[in-house]
């Protein structure tokens, strides 16, 4: 009977479909980190091995920075192991959103890596498996709609849960939703972001599984895109020098503090605050302090699939 409700109470959360329901498709194997790659990753969640509690991911990567499951978000079993399932949980003004992350004031010292950085990835399997975007629960509104889909990055030094200085995600560019990858050398400054020309629909169509990799080179300005281990095209949405590269010192790097922490399916993780949740799931999330070469992301989607 107790399971049997939860399945129920679970099935009529806004948008997010239940543990139970079918995998879908899509081409997530056995996963697992590309050999030559693990040296430099720093942070790696396979949400296959919780902490004690149960709330807790435990860091697969050097840094060991744990991951906190907020708002009772779940592990479930999909396709050869367990994904985190994250969505938004009531469509009202509440703070109940199942989402994971970790933040601390002062920053996070086990992502020292990601201190005074030139470069940054961030990679992983994503499902959509609910209506994206959600309902603006922060307006009065209720065909309001959020502007983005959060769907993991690493904060600034400074920030208050939502800036970042490395993020894979979907929102707004120029009136229409895109999938991007938003950067921020300097805390507090101007950020960049590339976004890809398909659109997000095709790049994530609801209910299989997809490989994305955005890369972050701090020194040069480059960004770039991949899915299922293949470049995708794009442009940068702002022009000019947001990120300050122009003159001395060399090289450019990010700001010299520790991130403040990692936010996953949403923003604010220390849960003081509701935006841009993702009604979807994610496994083997990846965060490298260098850019992961075109060649290197096509062999970690092949490792995979293996």
């Amino acid at each position: 009977m107790v399971i049997a409700l939860f399945c129920v109470s679970l099935a009529a959360l806004s948008g997010v479909v239940p543990a139970s329901a079918s995998a879908g498709t899509g081409n997530h194997g056995p996963g697992g980190v590309f050999p030559p790659l693990k040296r430099d990753l720093v942070v790696y969640y396979d949400f296959d091995h919780p902490a004690s509690s149960g709330a807790v991911e435990r860091d697969q990567g050097k840094s060991r920075t744990n991951l906190d499951m907020i708002n009772g978000a779940p592990r479930v079993r999909d396709r050869f192991g367990r994904a985190l399932q994250t969505g938004q949980v009531s469509n009202v003004l509440s703070n109940d959103d199942w989402k994971a992350g970790v933040y601390s004031t002062t920053g996070v010292p086990s992502l020292h890596a990601f201190n005074a950085a030139r470069e940054a990835t961030v990679m992983g399997w994503f499902k959509l498996t609910g209506v994206n975007p959600s309902p603006n629960t922060q307006t009065a509104n209720p065909d309001d709609k959020f502007g983005a889909m959060g769907l993991a990055g690493v904060l600034t030094g400074d920030s208050d849960g939502h800036a970042v200085r490395a993020l894979l995600e979907v929102f707004i560019v120029n009136g229409e939703m895109r999938v991007v990858a938003l950067g921020r050398r300097v805390d507090g400054s101007a950020s960049q972001t590339f976004a890809a020309n398909m659109p997000w629909q095709e790049v994530l169509p609801q209910n299989e599984w997809v490989f994305l990799a955005a890369t972050f080179n701090f020194d040069t300005g480059e960004m770039a895109l991949y899915r299922n281990g293949k470049p995708l095209e794009g442009f940068y949405a702002t022009a000019g020098d947001p990120w300050q590269l122009a003159g001395d010192p060399e090289p450019d790097l990010t700001t010299a503090n520790n991130p403040r922490g990692i936010k996953i399916g949403g923003s604010f993780p220390q849960n003081t605050q509701e935006r841009n949740p993702c009604n979807c799931r994610m496994d083997e999330l990846m965060f490298y302090d260098r850019v992961v070469t075109a060649k290197e992301v096509w062999r970690q989607y092949q490792w995979a699939r293996r």
